[in-house]
């Protein structure tokens, strides 16, 4: 089964929702997982993010990615999750790290496929290797895709 949905349910900046499932479904169709998955995306504000973080992890405050694991089993194979990914987060991470907020956007999608593949980023050693494996998703992803044009510009005049 292959299963992908993206979900923007903030309003603080405006994404081109099409664009973000075409470049998750081709990082999804280059995972371990590429022939079983059902992932879906929520693209959320702060506001959310800090609920949901506190609500299900007992951290206070908004953080950029939170991944949710659904597979049954280790021993099922594919994929089965949810990224909730705070746009907000996005957009100051971006301006500290001297990024575009849609590849930072498009990092979070990296970082929550590589945890559902069993990526862990708790330990120093795991982290580094967690980031490289990261940093070339992206990289690859950059080249197969304008992420520029993950921000759609909003029309004044009314039309698309």
């Amino acid at each position: 089964m292959r299963v992908l949905r993206v979900f923007n349910r903030q309003k603080s900046r405006s994404v081109n929702v099409a664009l973000l499932r075409q470049v998750a479904k081709h990082l999804l169709e280059k995972s371990r997982a590429r022939h079983d998955y059902e992932l879906a995306v929520h693209l959320i504000d702060a506001t959310e993010m800090a609920n949901i973080n506190e609500t299900f992890l007992g951290h206070s405050g908004s953080t950029d990615v939170i991944t949710f694991d659904h597979k049954e089993s280790a021993e099922n194979e594919g994929l089965r999750g949810e990224l909730f990914i705070s746009v907000d987060d996005a957009v100051t991470q971006a301006h500290e790290f001297k990024q575009t907020w849609p590849s930072e956007i498009v990092r979070y999608v990296a970082h929550g496929v590589l945890h559902l593949e069993g990526y862990d980023d708790l330990q120093p050693a795991a982290r580094r290797r967690m980031k490289r494996e990261e940093n070339k998703l992206v990289k690859d992803l950059s080249r197969q895709f304008d992420l520029g044009k993950l921000a759609r510009v909003k029309d004044v005049s009314g039309y698309k």
